[in-house]
């Protein structure tokens, strides 16, 4: 069996988020192999939103942001199931990544959101499960807004 460091430990829930334990499970099953570690933290993250798919998400962020040349705009709406983690200044901060991939994109429905690449590893709709495993609530990206306008000065 391979031994598992703190220091092992700590660096992959740096990477994902993902609880102390979690980490520790998931680099002792893949012998302390951090790639295939995060692969095994993604699918337990598939299987909490496949068991929380039913759930409501009624709680969320509403973020609104305007293009730097002032001609376009856009507003998501990201839910999750409770005000803990609305609050929460990692779920802002996820939400506020998603509205400016939105708006760089010009993309028009939350469909071709979730298709955007959010990193090097995964698409829009890949982070979302993949929070959804690491917070353990259900998150959807439930509404989003483009607008197209003319700034016009006083």
């Amino acid at each position: 069996m391979t031994q598992i460091t703190a220091t092992q430990v700590n660096e992959l829930r740096k990477q994902t988020g993902a609880g102390m334990m979690d980490c520790k499970k998931a680099l002792t099953e893949t012998g302390g192999d951090f790639a295939k570690a995060i692969d095994v933290l993604r699918k337990k993250g598939q299987k909490v939103a496949a068991k929380r798919a039913d759930r409501d998400a009624v709680e969320g962020v509403v973020l609104a942001l305007v293009s730097s040349d002032m001609k376009s705009g856009a507003v998501i709406c990201l839910n999750c199931e409770t005000d803990f983690v609305a609050k929460n200044d990692s779920f802002v901060e996820l939400a506020n990544s998603i509205l400016v991939l939105a708006l760089k994109s010009n993309a028009t429905n939350v469909e071709q959101i979730k298709r955007l690449s959010f990193d090097s590893a995964m698409n829009v709709g890949e982070k979302l499960l993949e929070q959804t495993g690491v917070i353990g609530e259900k998150i959807e990206l439930s509404n989003y807004f483009m607008i197209q306008a003319e700034y016009v000065s006083a």
